[in-house]
């Protein structure tokens, strides 16, 4: 037996609920820790040649290549850090264009490492004057 399609395509009106203060609290520290992120990445940024000063004066027993070859391999650590958060964010339920994002990140953290690994760099860094 045929059964007409309904005349009305509006579909019944759904109400949602008020955010409970739960939520709105982890938004509020939500946009709380970007913000503090960005600030940070501004800080490290302004900072990097005061703290490797820093560096210089406490590791006195260091040459300027090998504090600059300790700050070469934390890169290192720090990438394949990324790369095994990258790869557990790949398995996770999130939308696509998200996983597009961290792949585009972790390859120009890719990048960097591979230039910093060239031999021009590792020269550049073991000539740096003490």
């Amino acid at each position: 037996m045929y059964q007409p399609y309904p005349q009305d395509t509006q579909l019944p009106e759904t109400r949602r609920l008020p955010a409970p203060a739960s939520v709105l609290n982890a938004v509020k520290v939500m946009y709380i820790g970007a913000a503090a992120s960005i600030l940070g990445i501004v800080i490290d940024i302004l900072t990097v040649g005061a703290t490797k000063r820093a560096i210089e004066r406490r590791s006195h027993h260091l040459s300027a290549s090998q504090i600059n070859s300790s700050q070469h391999v934390t890169g290192t650590v720090l990438f394949a850090l990324a790369t095994v958060d990258t790869l557990g964010g790949l398995s996770a339920p999130i939308a696509g264009a998200v996983k597009i994002w961290a792949i585009l990140v972790w390859l120009v953290g890719l990048t960097a490492i591979v230039f910093l690994w060239r031999r021009s760099s590792t020269e550049f860094f073991r000539a740096t004057p003490q």
